[in-house]
């Protein structure tokens, strides 16, 4: 049997194609929507069962939600059936646009942030760790980025 080897090669970040920040986004909204899915059409599904099992004043166990479901349970009409997956796919559509309400958000703060932070002089001063007082220096330096580094 011959030896089969996985191909690796390793990429720097450079030299991965740069996609656009909206391509990013849309598929960081596709990858929640579709991950999320399950879990709200579960919920749903629950939450629809027990609004039918109200109906009947919770007397009628044939329409009790999936834990409590008995083998003769009565199920969901298509109707019902198809509100439900079209609320399981709106309730993960929201999640995701709240997501990226809250990443685009964040990226706002954090570039009215970088806009704010002033840029110019400053003045570092160096002084000789073994007396303050000695060998005093001033020094200013205009840095374009904001920050100014100690030597």
């Amino acid at each position: 049997m011959p030896n089969l080897y996985a191909q690796s090669q390793i990429t720097n970040e450079e030299e991965a194609p740069k996609l656009p920040q909206w391509v990013r986004d849309l598929r960081r909204w596709d990858i929640i929507t579709f991950g999320v899915f399950p879990f709200s059409m579960f919920f749903v599904t629950f939450a629809a069962d027990m609004i039918r099992w109200s109906e009947t004043d919770f007397s009628d166990n044939r329409y009790a939600p999936w834990p409590m479901k008995s083998k003769d349970a009565v199920a969901m009409t298509s109707e019902e059936y198809l509100r439900t997956v079209l609320i399981g796919i709106s309730v993960s559509a929201a999640i995701a646009l709240i997501d990226f309400a809250i990443v685009q958000i964040k990226r706002s703060v954090e570039r009215k942030r970088l806009e704010d932070r002033t840029s110019g002089t400053y003045t570092i001063e160096k002084r000789s760790v073994h007396d303050p007082q000695e060998n005093k220096e001033n020094v200013s330096e205009n840095d374009e980025s904001g920050t100014a580094g100690k030597e």
